[in-house]
C-alpha cells in the first residue's frame, strides 16, 4: 500500500485533555503559573501537542486529524500553539479519564468515516526518533488490514520497573507487517502491583504505550462490550452530529458522565482481542511525572528549555538514580 493511500485511510486522534495534576506544581514553580503538560516546551522548539500533531501528519492527512481538548484549555492553545493543520478540535464539557476521552473523538470519526483505520497518540508522551517511530505505526496500519478484529498497541521493551504503566504479557505471532511480527497479548495488567511486575519483566513483558492501531468498528464495539451505558450516550451523540442539537446533546451527555479508564476498563478485560507491535530503537516515555522528563533529557544528552531545581525540587518526587548536576550538553531539538 502507497503512503499516500495508506494516509488517505487514516484518522488520527489526538488524547489531550488532561490537566497534569501531577506534574502541575513543577510547571507553576518553573512559568509561574500552572499550564497542562502537553502546552508546554521542555526541549527544543515544539509544545508536546506540536510534537504530536507533526507524526499525526505523517501517519495520515492533515485534516483528518481530531485532537480532544479540556473545555478551560482555550487559553493554553491560543498561547502555545501556533497551528491546528485543518485539523478539528473537540472539547470535552469535563475530564472523565481516558475512555470517554477516547470514545468522545472517535464517535465523530465514526460519523463521518465509519470504515476508516484510527491511531490513538496520546499528546503528553516523549517519543524520539520520530521517523522510526512514524514508521512503525505505518506498518502497524497496513496489519489492521489483515487483522480487522484486532486493536494493534505499540509496546516498549521495560528499562526498569515502572509500576505506574500498562503491562502486556506476549504469546505467539498473529502476523508480520514490514519484517516486524505482531504478537498476542496473553495478559494486560494497568499499574500491576511489584511483585506481579517483577515475575512480567522477568517473563519479557512489554510496556503499553496507549498509541494504538484500529479499525473504527472494532474500537466502537469493545466500548459497547465494556461499558454499554457509556456507549449509549456517545451513540446519541453520534446522530446529531451536524445538527442544531449536536451542542446540547454533548453538554447533556457530559453532565453525569461516568468516570473510565481506557487501559483498565477496556485494554485489560479485552486483552484477548488485542496484538501488539514492539518499537524498537526508540525513546518512549510518558511525561506524567517531572523525574521522567529529566531522566530521559539526560539519558539522550538534550539541554532542557527548563530550570532544573522546578522538576527535581520540593514539587517533583526524588529519583535517587537522577543525579542532580546533569552536565547537559547544550543540542538543539
Amino acid at each position: 500500500m502507497a503512503v499516500q493511500t495508506l494516509q488517505s485511510s487514516v484518522w488520527s486522534i489526538v488524547l489531550a485533555g488532561g490537566e497534569g495534576e501531577r506534574i502541575r506544581p513543577s510547571i507553576q514553580q518553573w512559568l509561574g503559573y500552572p499550564v497542562p503538560k502537553q502546552y508546554c516546551t521542555f526541549v527544543g522548539t515544539r509544545s508536546m501537542l506540536q510534537h504530536t500533531w507533526d507524526r499525526a501528519d505523517q501517519i495520515g492527512l492533515p485534516r483528518k486529524k481530531v485532537t480532544v481538548v479540556g473545555r478551560t484549555h482555550q487559553q493554553s492553545l491560543e498561547h502555545h500553539c501556533t497551528r491546528q493543520d485543518e485539523g478539528t478540535l473537540i472539547f470535552q464539557p469535563r475530564n472523565c479519564d481516558t475512555a470517554p476521552g477516547v470514545f468522545l473523538p472517535l464517535t465523530y470519526v465514526k460519523a463521518w468515516d465509519p470504515h476508516a483505520v484510527v491511531v490513538l497518540l496520546p499528546a503528553d508522551h516523549f517519543i524520539c526518533p520520530e521517523d522510526r517511530f512514524v514508521s512503525a505505526v505505518r506498518r502497524a496500519v497496513r496489519a489492521v488490514e489483515f487483522l480487522s478484529d484486532r486493536m494493534i498497541l505499540m509496546g516498549v521493551r521495560p528499562s526498569h520497573l515502572e509500576l505506574d504503566y500498562g503491562w502486556m504479557s506476549v504469546g505467539g505471532v498473529l502476523g508480520w507487517s514490514g519484517g516486524t511480527s505482531i504478537r498476542r497479548i496473553q495478559s494486560f495488567v494497568e499499574k500491576p502491583a511489584a511483585g506481579d511486575g517483577k515475575r512480567m519483566m522477568s517473563e519479557g513483558a512489554l510496556w503499553n504505550t496507549l498509541v494504538l492501531v484500529t479499525k473504527v468498528e472494532t474500537l466502537w464495539k469493545s466500548g459497547w462490550l465494556c461499558f454499554p451505558d457509556m456507549m449509549d450516550r456517545f451513540e446519541g451523540l453520534r446522530r446529531q452530529i451536524g445538527t442544531p442539537a449536536e451542542g446540547s446533546t454533548l453538554q447533556a451527555m457530559y453532565r453525569d458522565m461516568p468516570t473510565r479508564n481506557f487501559s483498565r476498563d477496556v485494554l485489560q478485560p479485552l486483552a484477548g482481542q488485542l496484538g501488539v507491535m514492539e518499537l524498537h530503537d526508540v525513546t518512549w516515555s510518558d511525561w506524567g511525572r517531572p523525574e521522567r522528563i529529566v531522566e530521559t533529557l539526560r539519558s539522550i544528552g538534550k539541554k532542557p528549555a527548563f530550570p532544573m531545581e522546578a522538576f527535581m525540587g520540593a514539587g517533583a518526587p526524588s529519583n535517587p538514580h537522577i543525579p542532580k548536576d546533569m552536565g547537559y550538553p547544550y543540542l538543539s531539538c
